[in-house]
């Protein structure tokens, strides 16, 4: 146990974020660099090294979380690394994106605010990469077996790195034109900059892993053909299919797909254009949709110098304490105030959108929007709430139905689809198809990262089984655990 007393003398202190005004004029994550290092070793030391960590349960990755936090209270930072890295390709990554579904079963946080685990867990690999702890882990022989990833998401980039560490020659295709998915193009540079993929990305070359960006596999490349050059497939696609407002005024100018918004504006940070070709400068911005996603749009808007941001959402507004239907150590839905939230905005609960209005030009002006509530479990119009919000730029950020199937990826390897749109998979990760794989969202439906990370662990596995038989690769989850899936 890192300090026997640590949960009752310590207080929980999280890192310090930037002034709003000074992150407003940059892209800089919005944290004070170096916050933590003072007070990270107090913190870890909060840790009751429980008999039953629960904290492991929370955690789909099944994180070393009490062993890790009692290396930090003792600023072994190097054991911490390792502890880390046992169960985690991409700590970074969780560390700044995961909403911590092991904070909330955290074992002190029954009766008091819990560890910062998150914070701990960032600390500890943003130390491991300063000291140069984290160096390329190349196989020590090759199998002479090959495997193409499609997706370099995290859950394809983690099966990726998880197989050629198991000795396989392996391929990832990305559609689009720098390796990341959804890391590079989907987060904000404020929510994590891409420095951090990067040196992930030269790591896993220098391990041996192959990329090939701008190839979309269904169009550039068929599934013929790729089964043709590999012994095993894995798709880790993702869910790209961006949820869709079918109402009247949806076909005006000015209202984009959340996914069609922020990758411009992080091509503007990676030097591809000098003004994003979609951008909230001087406009009233309205962004339907509650979630992260949302939240991105939001901080987005924000930087860019709308002139006001609205955000809609159909449910009501959360609770701040844990409701009774969610105890303790499941995964509550709180109200949550991000660092987008903090830096201004309307956020308004309880609403539907019913049309859109637009000028003579056809660009897109008002949003018209009605009260909604819960009659006999089913979402009806409040009469006479109905309002109208100006609106030159909105923002569709209402979540994702399945992965593309219009490129044919699905069509030409001939897979089984489940109930809810996904691809099937047995408890192998392995689909109808002999040989494919499939990882993350594209098999999982919309989740967190640390799902994914954990799910690209998994498939690894069952590839690395099916090409030589055995494995020695973990398995953190099985496809069938929806425990905290969102």
């Amino acid at each position: 146990m890192a300090d026997p007393k640590g949960f009752l003398t310590t207080a929980r202190e999280t890192a310090c974020t930037r002034p709003v005004a000074d992150r407003l004029g940059d892209w800089n994550e919005v944290y004070v660099p170096g916050s933590l290092l003072p007070i990270i070793s107090k913190q870890a030391g909060r840790c009751m090294d429980c008999g039953i960590p629960f904290c492991h349960n929370g955690c789909p990755l099944g994180n070393l979380i009490p062993e890790w936090n009692d290396f930090a209270y003792r600023e072994d930072w190097t054991a911490a690394s390792e502890r880390l890295h046992a169960t985690n390709n991409f700590p970074e990554f969780t560390g700044r994106l995961c909403p911590a579904p092991c904070e909330s079963a955290c074992v002190l946080g029954i009766n008091q605010p819990a560890v910062t685990i998150k914070n701990v867990e960032v600390s500890i690999i943003d130390r491991a990469w300063d000291n140069g702890n984290v160096t390329p882990q190349p196989p020590e022989r090759l199998s002479g077996k090959t495997a193409a990833v499609i997706g370099s998401g995290p859950a394809g980039l983690a099966a990726a790195q998880q197989l050629t560490r198991a000795g396989h020659t392996v391929v990832v295709y990305e559609r689009a034109d720098r390796v990341g998915g959804l890391l590079r193009y989907g987060i904000p540079e404020f929510k994590m900059e891409k420095v951090h993929i990067n040196r992930r990305i030269e790591q896993m070359r220098a391990e041996g892993t192959k990329f090939r960006t701008g190839i979309e596999v269904g169009r550039d490349i068929t599934a013929t053909d790729l089964r043709k050059r590999f012994d095993a497939v894995v798709i880790a696609a993702g869910a790209t299919v961006s949820r869709d407002l079918p109402v009247p005024g949806r076909e005006l100018s000015g209202i984009h797909f959340a996914m069609e918004y922020l990758p411009l504006a992080n091509k503007v940070q990676e030097g591809d254009f000098m003004a994003p070709p979609i951008t909230a400068e001087g406009k009233h911005v309205v962004v339907i949709g509650g979630g992260d996603t949302g939240a991105d749009c939001v901080g987005t808007a924000h930087r860019q110098g709308a002139a006001s941001v609205t955000q809609l959402e159909i449910m009501p507004r959360p609770s701040e304490d844990r409701p009774a239907h969610q105890p303790w150590p499941t995964f509550p839905m709180l109200y949550k105030v991000t660092s987008a939230h903090e830096e201004g905005g309307e956020r308004v609960y309880s609403v539907s959108t019913t049309h859109f209005e637009g000028d003579a030009d056809g660009n897109v002006q008002s949003l018209h929007l009605t009260e909604v509530e819960f009659v006999d479990g089913k979402l009806t119009s409040k009469p006479g709430t109905e309002r109208v919000l100006p609106a030159q730029l909105v923002t569709l950020a209402m979540g994702f139905t399945g992965t593309d199937q219009e490129n044919g990826l699905v069509q030409q390897f001939g897979l089984a689809l489940d109930a809810r749109g996904n691809i099937e998979r047995d408890a192998a990760y392995a689909t109808n198809v002999d040989g494919v794989f499939v990882a993350g969202d594209a098999g999982r439906g919309q989740s967190l990262i640390v799902w994914a990370i954990a799910e690209g662990r998994s498939a690894a596995r069952g590839v690395d089984r099916f090409l030589t038989g055995t494995s020695a690769l973990p398995y953190p989850v099985k496809p069938t655990d929806r425990s905290i899936t969102v």
